[in-house]
């Protein structure tokens, strides 16, 4: 039977539901079938969306670079991020990527004007009282490992907190760290694969 849901994966937990080093996983937070994984990952200190399913057809289409879907995140960094550093953020900008550098594409930036409402992260960011932070908007057709941490560094303001918002129309409004909702196989496709310029806000 085919399985589908989207989770919120909390911070420094890792994408998977094993670990051979003691690590949080999926698993402490999630029960599903065995035979369902997640769709692509998030870094074990970034947070956010996460799609878990066992369809081999979704998982496919999902990951294959050529569908292009959007990825929105909510990017905190560290300082006051000037236009300038938008604007080569949006062209691209070289990263290194497995011992090459790699020019990344053309993406969407907006500054956020007032800091978003998200849940508070345990442990929090390390507030320094004279050192200002940015939070932006950063929506990417591809996902390099670790590709947004190395842009944000590559412009000079190193990211302090990631959090993976939405893909195509699928978001994490309604949810909290460590919750999920169970989507039927229409809503799966409907939400991942179509309307690719009016997102939806996927609720509880």
């Amino acid at each position: 039977m085919e399985y589908y849901c989207i989770v919120y994966k909390p911070f420094n937990v890792l994408s998977q539901f094993t670990s051979g080093d003691g690590k949080q996983t999926l698993a402490d937070y999630f029960e599903v079938p065995n035979d369902v994984y997640s769709a692509g990952r998030l870094d074990y200190d970034s947070e956010g969306l996460l799609v878990l399913t066992n369809d081999k057809k979704l998982n496919h289409q999902l990951l294959n670079p050529s569908f292009a879907h959007e990825r929105e995140y909510w990017v905190q960094v560290d300082g006051a991020i000037t236009d300038e550093a938008m604007h080569d953020l949006q062209m691209g900008v070289d990263i290194n990527v497995d011992g090459k550098m790699y020019r990344t594409k053309k993406c969407k930036v907006a500054p956020f004007k007032t800091a978003p409402v998200v849940p508070d992260r345990n442990p929090p960011i390390r507030f320094r009282k004279n050192i200002p932070t940015s939070w932006i908007k950063m929506i990417l057709t591809e996902g390099k490992n670790r590709q947004v941490r190395k842009m944000t560094a590559a412009v000079g303001f190193p990211t302090l907190r990631l959090i993976r918002y939405r893909i195509e129309k699928c978001s994490i409004d309604a949810l909290q760290p460590g919750e999920m909702r169970i989507l039927t196989s229409g809503e799966a496709y409907h939400f991942l694969f179509n309307g690719k310029n009016d997102p939806l806000k996927v609720n509880k």
